[in-house]
């Protein structure tokens, strides 16, 4: 890409730039799946009209019932740059970036966009996933701050990047999850300033290692000779919550931090499959931290890019780095107790080719009881999703990778999931539960190299199955039941709930599948919950 520079980029594309993927036609591959595919959306459009409404019907496609099942009229699709609700609702900022939490923290100045200090003490940028927790008539508010708009945070600067290494540190802070009780009072929801709640969980604070990985040498660090602290969590996308409140922050596109000073600096085959090389994406981290430096730290990367668990009620408390549910570009992490009380966390990685996983718990859940460990030993599975419908977890263990031990499955996952011949997806978003039985739905956004270009590690996208049209600009939602409705089950049921389209514009399959109508219509499904 000349005369583009890597911060300008999205993090998907900033990916191939760093680790171009190899090229392949496989047009044949393609020609004769979407001769097939022809009839598979034949057979969405049928089914959708029965089973797929009948189950739980899309939205928009109740028309005038939406009111009476939902509470509320649909909004239209529209295009406008505004907050839309229904009517008869109002919406209102609780709390926006900048704003303080602290007793001691300083008020936002406009023209320098804070400092490094003001950043720590105040609500982070780019709020993704959230979840509220109550407790004794308290409420705590917990939410993602993803990244930063650096164009925003350093808009006092000409170049619109960090230039002093304040201006990095204070882009750091920015960073991580915001923890802050909330109260309603004449003028609506409110954040309590100076709340015994409130926290940030920076990029920098302590978060301790469990499950495999704990303790290995690919976790051991100059500053971590043990491997049992790591420090900070950033670019954390969806969330989770815990049967026993704790909630699950989900790191996604880390390797976009790292950088390397050294201009011998090669990638490892592991480091180019999660996209680390010697370029970040413009927020400078290693000019003030070696951590994030691969030439002198190499295996800092190895301990970012997990779940971590956060007690929103214990401000005291040290997160968890959850290594169990393996180490991939997370975006949520949807929580599940089962029949027989194990939990079973269902997760997607966020990135072109790549796949959908599960973790079942050794252990079983105990209302009231100690359930600290529940996320620390289990069983981890990685989905192929067959032509015919049907589907299978397959377990990521010792015998079915090769691998030297289970620490390495869990640090390098997705290589983990290409050994055992896992589908791979079109960048799976959220995933969400049906509360009333037990079925699955994870947005598939989109994904331009579907039967176009393998995934990072090679594993090749033919056109098919649950990801059925090339180059996929528009994405799809795939749905699945666990057979005889037990989530623990290493087998599975799976359709097509919808793809996404533009019926006004396409009349192939880019209009979308006949649950998708002018008043509905969207693309890129992301963030989906019940």
């Amino acid at each position: 890409m000349p005369n583009v520079q890597h911060h300008d980029l999205s993090f998907d594309d900033f990916d191939e730039s760093v680790s171009p993927r190899p090229e392949f036609s496989g047009f044949d591959d393609v020609v004769e799946k979407a001769i097939s595919r022809r009839g598979l959306l034949a057979g969405v459009a049928s089914v959708s009209a029965a089973s797929f409404v009948t189950g739980v019907a899309p939205y928009g496609v109740l028309g005038a019932k939406a009111a009476d099942r939902f509470g509320f009229q649909a909004v239209p699709a529209n295009s406008l740059d505004a907050i839309t609700v229904p009517e008869g609702y109002k919406w209102k900022i609780m709390a926006k970036w900048g704003d303080g939490l602290f007793e001691n923290s300083i008020p936002f100045d406009e023209e320098t966009r804070g400092s490094s200090k003001s950043q720590e003490l105040s609500l982070g940028d780019n709020n993704d996933g959230m979840d509220l927790f109550v407790k004794d008539g308290r409420n705590v508010f917990v939410v993602n701050n993803e990244y930063v708009n650096r164009g925003v945070i350093f808009g006092n600067r000409e170049t619109g990047l960090p230039e002093t290494d304040d201006d990095v540190l204070k882009g750091k802070m920015g960073h991580g999850v915001t923890v802050m009780e909330i109260t309603h009072g004449a003028d609506g929801w409110q954040v309590v300033k100076g709340s015994e709640y409130n926290r940030k969980v920076t990029p920098d604070v302590p978060v301790e290692i469990t499950g495999p990985a704990r303790g290995h040498d690919l976790m051991k660090t100059t500053l971590d000779h043990d491997g049992l602290l790591a420090q900070g969590t950033w670019n954390n996308c969806g969330n989770g919550r815990t049967p026993w409140g704790t909630y699950l922050a989900c790191e996604e596109n880390f390797n976009g931090y790292f950088s390397a000073s050294d201009a011998a600096f090669e990638q490892t085959p592991e480091q180019k499959r999660y996209g680390l090389s010697e370029k970040d994406w413009g927020y400078a981290w290693a000019r003030i931290d070696d951590r994030f430096d691969l030439s002198k730290e190499p295996n800092e990367s190895n301990r970012a890019g997990y779940v971590v668990e956060i007690d929103p009620f214990d401000p005291t408390s040290t997160p968890k780095k959850r290594t169990a549910l393996g180490r991939f570009k997370h975006e949520n992490a949807e929580v599940v107790i089962a029949g027989n009380g194990q939990i079973v966390v269902y997760m997607g990685d966020d990135e072109r080719g790549e796949f959908i996983y599960k973790y079942v718990s050794n252990d079983r859940f105990s209302s009231g009881g100690d359930n600290s460990s529940l996320l620390e030993d289990g069983r981890l599975y990685v989905a192929k999703f067959n032509d015919d419908q049907s589907g299978e977890w397959l377990e990521l263990s010792l015998e079915t990778t090769g691998m030297a031990s289970q620490a390495e499955i869990c640090i390098f996952t997705r290589m983990a999931a290409s050994k055992v011949g896992a589908t791979t997806m079109d960048r799976p978003e959220w995933l969400a539960t049906n509360p009333n039985k037990p079925e699955l739905y994870c947005a598939l956004t989109n994904n331009k190299n579907r039967g176009v270009k393998p995934n990072a590690g090679g594993d090749k996208t033919p056109a098919n199955g649950p990801n059925p049209r090339p180059a996929n600009k528009y994405g799809q939602i795939v749905r699945w039941v666990p057979e005889g409705g037990d989530h623990v089950s290493n087998r599975f049921t799976w359709d097509l709930f919808l793809l996404a389209g533009n019926p006004d514009v396409h009349s192939d399959d880019k209009a979308g599948s006949s649950n998708i109508t002018s008043a509905n219509m969207f693309n890129s499904p992301d963030g989906i919950s019940w």
